[in-house]
């Protein structure tokens, strides 16, 4: 910008590189318009971010008949699939027993 060339210049020299690949494009994971979909996108958001992988939930609690989302960054979307299928394989005791394992 005109008011800060100094600004200008950093962006130009490349240290100020902003991130612009789709690879960080969100995309659905995972979607639902049952009762119990609110509950099950914060279990999968939670199943998620405590393997590393950013996730957000789109709906509204206010209109839960619309449905709920859970969407991942692109890059990280076969991971994320691969970790909901091994989670669902593992079932509520699998659940239960790393929870558990946690409070140790």
């Amino acid at each position: 910008m005109a008011q800060d060339p100094e600004r200008d210049e950093e962006q130009q020299s490349g240290s100020d590189d902003l991130l612009t690949t789709h690879a960080l494009d969100m995309v659905t994971l995972w979607s639902s318009d049952g009762t119990h979909s609110e509950m099950e996108a914060e279990m999968i958001r939670g199943v998620m971010e405590s393997n590393g992988i950013p996730a957000m939930i789109v709906g509204a609690p206010q209109y839960p008949v619309l449905g709920f989302e859970v969407r991942v960054p692109r890059g990280k979307l076969k991971e994320a699939e691969e970790m909901l299928d091994q989670a669902e394989e593992s079932g509520p005791e699998a659940a239960m027993e790393a929870e558990a394992d946690s409070e140790k």
